[in-house]
């Protein structure tokens, strides 16, 4: 009996001895299972790219008898506004709302595009966007900061790679946030041009270290950088939105993206590279003003320059002429030059086609061209070619005189020479033919009053009622410019207001006005011998800088005070040089004035306004064909 009871003893002791270690080891085989799943999970969630943790959740402050909230230090304080700042601005929440606010954030993951995605502005809660904002940009998230665009780690070390947020979706559904499904657009909808605009930075900015590398450097990084730089300028071509980019500029943009960031870190210097781009920016802003003046140039060449087909124009008219005998050259209705009881209209030209205009436009809207008189004045070299224009072309019932400005004996022996000047910006300035406008009582001394138009004018309207102006005793008729908002008509812009005699004797305010087409009261012109005012001012004007190059400063000098505003319909000017003129506002003008260089027989003429040109010049002339003149 004892025996037995020994016997059942040793067996539950052996029992025991047996299963206790089996049930021990089966528990840590359990929890050592769980860690490691734990562990690897981790793992697979630290090595995908560009992740960012759930923002933790601690508690904020604790509660006061009292019902509100207390927050014991700064970084209770910053989670506290984070979560709670951009709604709760003016109240504290109750108990209900920080446990509504307190629930799971959403999740996301982040997508492993190109280095340059940005982090897409629905991915995340508005109100954490905003708030995240009025912190400085940082959002605490499990060890790591989110500052601006990088990424910083635990250790500090910036991620430069802008990662693109995708929402944490179940399986089969695409682009969520939290628990709502959104229907997001596709890049190439948000910014068609994104990609284009990245690479012209990424070449920009590698310049700008090619030029803060040492001369003569020959580095493995500074032969990267020219490399990337060349490979990316022939991939990218001419595009100019992402659709245009190939494959091959995309993958030469991500190679460029990363020689930068070697670049970054090799030259830190920030104050050292401040002062290269400002020597850069300083040299280009001189390479776009060189670039400027040599526009400016050519334009006023091109300006000064007879075309091709004009200069042989005059040259076949000129030899026709010389090939008549003397009796044939004379203009006829030579009775009617001196008539006072008709239209007298002054027009100062060396250019064939641009005369031909202004007169087939003047007589062609006239009411009456029978009481119409031209007085073209001219240079020795281009008379023949206008005379045998209007000999093969006869005016009807009207009249023209063509004159040569060397015929004028009353003209100073030193007229020339004054108008001379040294390194003249544009040559059209000291014309001759163009300063003879301030001698029209001594050219024309048996009228009383005349009509100037230029040679770069179109007549659209009968210009009958000018003569039937009241002068109000005033010298000039024309057109007032003061009423502009444009600051480039003021006095100032043409009158040197710096020197004492011109701020003495006029007003800077004074009202500006537009030379072309000006109506001229020639008897009180002699009365107040503005002849000779002009004459002193022009000596005046050689000894110091006085005003701009030009025949529009002297006639606002010289008239000063002595013109009388006309309806602004009269003469519409601009279409030489400004785009923006408004086509009813030329269309109601009774003369359109191509002042400025981009004249209408030029190509440089601006296009939509040579029709108004070009409907007056008989392209189908045996002359015109000959020298291949066509519109």
């Amino acid at each position: 009996m004892v025996a037995r009871g020994e016997r059942i003893l040793i067996i539950l002791l052996l029992s025991l001895t047996v299963f206790t270690p089996v049930l021990f080891l089966s528990r840590r085989i359990a929890n050592s299972t769980s860690s490691i799943a734990d562990k690897e999970f981790v793992e697979d969630l630290n090595g995908m790219k560009h992740t960012q943790d759930a923002v933790k959740l601690e508690a904020v402050g604790q509660r006061r008898g009292g019902g509100e909230w207390v927050i014991d230090g700064e970084e209770e304080a910053l989670q506290f506004f984070l979560l709670y700042g951009s709604k709760y601005q003016t109240s504290v929440p109750t108990k209900n709302e920080v446990e509504e606010f307190l629930k799971e954030p959403d999740f996301f993951v982040y997508e492993d595009r190109d280095h340059n995605s940005t982090v897409t502005g629905k991915s995340f809660d508005n109100n954490l966007v905003k708030s995240a904002g009025d912190a400085d940009g940082k959002l605490k998230r499990n060890g790591s900061e989110t500052v601006g665009s990088e990424i910083v780690g635990v250790n500090g070390a910036k991620n430069k790679q802008n990662p693109t947020a995708v929402p944490f979706a179940a399986k089969g559904a695409s682009h969520q946030v939290g628990r709502t499904q959104r229907s997001e657009p596709s890049r190439s909808q948000k910014a068609t041009d994104e990609k284009v605009r990245v690479i012209k930075d990424q070449l920009l900015t590698a310049k700008s270290y090619l030029n803060f590398a040492p001369p003569n450097s020959n580095s493995h990084l500074v032969k990267e950088l020219r490399l990337r730089t060349r490979d990316l300028e022939r991939a990218f071509g001419d595009a100019r939105k992402d659709s245009d980019l190939s494959r091959r500029a995309l993958q030469r943009m991500r190679n460029m993206e990363i020689v930068l960031s070697k670049a970054s870190r090799v030259y830190s210097d920030c104050s050292e590279m401040a002062m290269k781009l400002r020597a850069m920016t300083y040299n280009s802003e001189e390479e776009v003003l060189s670039e400027r003046k040599e526009a400016t140039y050519l334009t006023q060449l091109a300006a000064r320059t007879l075309p091709k087909g004009l200069h042989c124009l005059s040259m076949q008219l000129t030899a026709d002429y010389f090939s008549l005998q003397p009796e044939e050259r004379e203009l006829p209705n030579k009775q009617r030059l001196q008539q006072k009881n008709l239209y007298h209209y002054a027009l100062f030209s060396n250019n064939v086609l641009a005369c031909a205009v202004v007169v087939n436009s003047t007589i062609s809207t006239s009411r009456e061209p029978e009481k119409i008189v031209f007085h073209v004045v001219t240079d020795s070299l281009n008379h023949p070619a206008i005379t045998m224009w209007f000999l093969l072309n006869p005016l009807g019932h009207a009249t023209i005189q063509v004159e040569r400005m060397d015929d004028f004996k009353f003209l100073p022996s030193s007229y020339f020479s004054m108008l001379k000047q040294p390194n003249p910006r544009d040559p059209r300035f000291s014309s001759a033919l163009n300063h003879l406008r301030f001698y029209l009582p001594e050219i024309f001394p048996d009228l009383n009053k005349i009509v100037l138009l230029d040679h770069d004018v179109v007549v659209q309207r009968d210009l009958q009622g000018l003569w039937h102006a009241d002068m109000k005793g005033k010298v000039n008729g024309a057109v007032e410019t003061c009423g502009n908002s444009d600051s480039s008509v003021r006095m100032d812009t043409f009158i040197n207001f710096s020197n004492p005699t011109i701020a003495r004797r006029f007003d800077v305010n004074a009202c500006t006005w537009a030379f072309g087409m000006n109506v001229f009261n020639l008897r009180e012109w002699r009365r107040r011998n503005l002849t000779s005012v002009y004459h002193k001012w022009v000596q005046q004007g050689k000894r110091r800088q006085l005003w701009k190059a030009g025949s529009f400063p002297l006639g606002l000098i010289t008239f000063y005070n002595l013109t009388v505003g006309i309806d602004k319909r009269w003469h519409v000017v601009g279409l030489g040089h400004n785009p923006d003129v408004g086509r009813g506002e030329i269309e109601r003008a009774a003369v359109i004035h191509y002042d400025g260089s981009m004249k209408p027989w030029l190509e440089t003429g601006i296009a939509k306004y040579r029709g108004y040109w070009t409907k007056f010049v008989k392209y189908d002339h045996p002359y015109l064909q000959q020298c291949n003149v066509h519109p």
